[in-house]
């Protein structure tokens, strides 16, 4: 999910886009997308943006990523407990083992997102990261970019897609990864800290 983010609530926040920055109901001024859900606030404030390294959590993000496109983010949030049971925490191994007649199974499963090619890559992207000469956290941190010199001020200031993102995406498709696009993977990029777009004046931006 490419969204943005805010500052403490008890702060001035600096001069920006009235869209960019909003103040919650606990005082706390953040992203405007994380106001209004309280699990995009929880997402917002312990996930997004923090760097992450873990291979299997780098997994299961890449994988919750390719089931958001085309959907709101909070969809798969909400959904998210139910993706991790039919995954088994994603596993890699368990999914990678995971056969036709799982994928049908999946298809009758209400509680996630019963989109046949996005469940059949899934289990495909966990075989290929199975064969990986490295682990998955290290390939996709190669593509880390430089830090930014200033943190984002209006929703226009964060970019859909990168040079970056346009790469990673580039390699992940050469290794066989699906549903692995340049915006989907800038939102990976966002999600587990290889960027970090808070807006200047969010809580987490300080």
């Amino acid at each position: 999910m490419t969204d943005p983010a805010p500052a403490h609530g008890a702060a001035a926040a600096p001069a920006t886009a009235p869209s960019a920055l909003r103040t919650g109901e606990d005082g706390v001024v953040r992203c405007a997308w994380a106001i209004g859900d309280p699990e995009y606030r929880r997402y917002h404030d312990e996930e997004w943006g923090r760097p992450l390294r873990d291979d299997e959590r780098l997994f299961e993000k890449l994988c919750l990523e390719g089931f958001q496109a085309g959907l709101s983010w909070i969809t798969i949030l909400r959904r998210r407990p139910a993706f991790r049971a039919a995954f088994h925490g994603f596993d890699v191994d368990r999914v990678a083992a995971m056969t036709a007649a799982d994928v049908e199974r999946l298809l009758g499963d209400a509680a996630i997102i019963r989109h046949r090619g996005k469940i059949e890559a899934a289990i495909g992207n966990a075989r290929v990261t199975q064969n990986l000469g490295e682990g998955l956290g290290e390939l996709i941190w190669s593509f880390a970019p430089p830090a930014r010199a200033t943190r984002p001020r209006e929703l226009g200031d964060v970019p859909a897609i990168t040079p970056e993102s346009t790469a990673l995406s580039k390699e992940l498709r050469s290794c066989g990864y699906r549903f692995v696009g340049p915006t989907t993977m800038y939102a990976l990029m966002q999600s587990a800290g290889l960027v970090d777009d808070h807006f200047a004046g969010c809580h987490r931006a300080s």
